[in-house]
């Protein structure tokens, strides 16, 4: 067993990952390709990332433990993501991480796990309402 501090803690614990997702949800409540692709109501998502980042930090293990396996392509399956909405939500996930005050070493760790998840989410070539958008 490793004495080593897991990210979540090098990051701030819980209180860096609440930091973390209010300035992520804040920056897609204003975007206008992202928006639409969450429900109304941002309440229950912005909990189940904290819970998720958490977990997969290093942090707490609620979220498996409240829903199961992650299976994050599969709950993302249901939404057009091409490379605008990946490009979009990374720009956003990386600018909450400097909003919310995490320092390194968690700082650059995050980023690289985040730089490889957006891709992995990207289920379109291309989406439709990007090319609707550009034609605009």
């Amino acid at each position: 067993m490793s004495n080593e501090p897991t990210i979540f803690e090098q990051a701030g614990g819980a209180p860096a990952f609440r930091r973390l997702v209010e300035a992520f949800y804040a920056r897609v409540e204003q975007d206008p390709l992202l928006r639409p692709l969450f429900p109304a109501d941002l309440g229950p998502g912005k909990e189940y990332q904290y819970l998720f980042l958490m977990q997969y930090f290093g942090g707490p293990t609620t979220y498996s433990e409240m829903r199961g396996h992650p299976r994050l392509r599969m709950r993302h399956a249901p939404f057009p993501i091409g490379p605008a909405e990946r490009d979009a939500w990374l720009a956003h996930m990386l600018a909450a991480i400097d909003e919310a005050g995490i320092g390194e070493p968690a700082r650059s760790a995050m980023r690289r796990y985040f730089e490889m998840a957006a891709p992995a989410m990207m289920n379109r070539p291309d989406s439709p309402r990007a090319a609707v958008r550009a034609e605009g």
